[in-house]
């Protein structure tokens, strides 16, 4: 029987450990499936320039995934069972009619059975319980959130009102790439605090710079407290003028992992061991915004792109070191700082510290922005090729899935043994240089 490996998320995190599992991985002694709600690959990187207007390549999974022996699954996860180590799945619009049919490949609510779990689900809009912002305000969370509020903004006459509600990275650069494409309209940004607060004093002056160039007003120290149809009201009853309202103010993770029974933060987020396996759950590991991961630093890595990269590259290669009875490697868990885009010419790339503050250097201008794009491009491509570099043996497993659950103590035990056992083993010995490479 093959180890059947389940991916939940097919974003940054879930498709680029499909790929590397599949690369890694003989296919003779493992199955790889990803399950994902929409057909397909979103680069939640771009959204903002989605919503302004700008048009982002479509990546099929199907397509991303074809020859490549990935198993893509179109459906809702709805529930996990890590007892009997299953996950509820309910088809989605791509495999229904609008009349509830099943299309091809569809099916009603089903069960999928796995011996590992890649848990990769990521994170969507956070509305923190504000009146009004689920029912009024926008967001670039997510493709389709991105398409709506895309078509409000292409509706929106001259000397329409854009009110962005939120200082962060995904806050700074939808405002300035609105007030970059469409500078017909009047842009606003509402931050409860200082803008761009954790900057390095040159780089902050540097965005400043750029929100006066686009003719964005800030609303600093200003806590929006409701959202209206035609305004946002602040602390004190202040209020907003706004046709539009984007919501930006923070990110949270679905609470389908919480109510599994898997050990949480009180973020939602996973807590996992170094490795990024839960540490109540060694069955399930968690990549992306959905692990509650400690860096290097000592602190839990924020949600971000390069935060995705580091757990999700852990993750796979402690997965693949555990199958084949290899040491399992530590994957750098440094944030290095913060890249952000303002509009297409413009950005800042601000270095931080091992206690997470911003260093005095930072890069900013045209060239920041090809950097950006850079790195933007380069993600794309690797999603776009996910077994890239394919070894011509991929490694075999020297572990066979437990047909029936046991007790975690014991199976974790049996493990530990293994990875002693093969330390010894020179041939193992170069099978882990190759998963650091890979990763």
């Amino acid at each position: 029987m093959k180890h059947r490996i389940v991916v939940l998320g097919a974003g940054y995190a879930g498709a680029y450990a499909a790929g590397n599992l599949a690369r890694r991985l003989s296919p003779a002694d493992t199955e790889i499936t990803v399950v994902n709600a929409a057909p397909d690959f979103v680069e939640r990187m771009r959204l903002h320039q989605l919503a302004s207007g700008q048009d982002l390549t479509v990546r099929k999974l199907a397509d991303v995934f074809a020859g490549t022996g990935v198993r893509v699954r179109l459906a809702h996860v709805t529930g996990i069972d890590p007892e009997r180590r299953t996950v509820t799945v309910t088809p989605t619009a791509a495999t229904t009619g609008g009349d509830g049919a099943l299309r091809e490949g569809g099916t009603r609510a089903d069960e999928l059975a796995y011996d590992t779990l890649l848990y990769a689900l990521g994170s969507s809009v956070a509305h923190h319980g504000v009146p009004g912002a689920a029912e009024y305000a926008y967001d670039v969370a997510g493709r389709a959130s991105a398409l709506r509020l895309r078509e409000r903004i292409a509706a929106l006459g001259a000397g329409g009102t854009v009110l962005v509600v939120g200082e962060g990275l995904t806050g700074i650069e939808t405002a300035t790439e609105l007030a970059e494409s469409r500078p017909d309209l009047t842009i606003a940004l509402a931050a409860r605090g200082e803008l761009g607060a954790w900057l390095s004093p040159k780089a902050r002056r540097h965005l400043r710079q750029a929100f006066d160039r686009l003719g964005i007003t800030v609303h600093e120290h200003t806590a929006v407290e409701a959202v209206e149809p035609t305004r946002a009201i602040a602390a004190g009853g202040t209020p907003l003028p706004a046709d539009v309202t984007v919501w930006s103010a923070g990110f949270a993770v679905h609470p389908l992992a919480a109510a599994a029974g898997l050990e949480v933060a009180e973020t939602g987020r996973i807590v996992v061991d170094r490795t990024m396996r839960s540490v109540s759950h060694p069955d399930v590991y968690a990549a992306g915004d959905s692990a509650h991961a400690i860096g290097d630093n000592g602190r839990p890595l924020p949600m971000s792109c390069a935060s995705a990269g580091f757990t999700t590259m852990q993750a796979t290669a402690a997965i693949i070191a555990r199958l084949t009875g290899g040491e399992v490697p530590t994957v750098g868990l440094k944030y290095y700082g913060n890249h952000i885009s303002l509009g297409r010419r413009d950005a800042i790339f601000q270095m931080v510290g091992g206690d997470v503050r911003s260093k005095t250097w930072y890069l900013g201008g045209r060239t920041a922005a090809r950097l950006k794009a850079g790195v933007l491009k380069g993600a794309g491509w690797n999603i776009a090729h996910p077994t890239s570099g394919m070894p011509k043996r991929r490694r075999r497993l020297t572990t066979a899935p437990t047909p029936d659950r046991t007790d975690r103590t014991d199976r974790t035990d049996r493990t530990d043994r293994t990875d002693r056992t093969d330390r010894t083993d020179r041939t193992d010995r170069t099978d882990r240089t190759d998963v650091r490479v890979a990763a």
